[in-house]
């Protein structure tokens, strides 16, 4: 049985609890700024994670996981207050990045050598 989610049905999701929960939408330039806000985030807990920085106490609780979804979230948010169809948006955009760059990424050098 395959329980996965699509972006439209994450959509729906946000979008019934926002009119439940959220009261309204908070204006697109608000969540554009929580949207920084959410890949700082992400930025802090990868540095920390993957990166050179130790973790302070206040990092320790935060996963990965959750705060990708904080970041899906507003994305989801700004789409379903835009109009974005995601899904549909997202196999145009599949389609132009495989139209463009069919063999970019095979032929580029860089990227078959370990550099790390």
């Amino acid at each position: 049985m395959d329980s996965g989610l699509t972006l439209t049905q994450a959509q729906s999701l946000v979008d019934e609890w926002i009119r439940t929960y959220g009261v309204r939408y908070f204006s697109p330039l608000t969540n554009m700024a929580i949207l920084t806000e959410e890949v700082g985030e992400v930025a802090r807990l990868m540095a920390r994670t993957y990166g050179d920085q130790s973790f302070k106490a206040s990092d320790e609780a935060n996963t990965l996981s959750d705060e990708l979804t904080d970041v899906l979230w507003v994305l989801l948010c700004i789409a379903n207050q835009t109009g974005v169809n995601l899904e549909e948006a997202f196999h145009r955009n599949l389609e132009k990045k495989t139209s463009r760059d069919r063999d970019r990424h095979r032929d580029n050098p860089k990227l078959h050598c370990d550099t790390d």
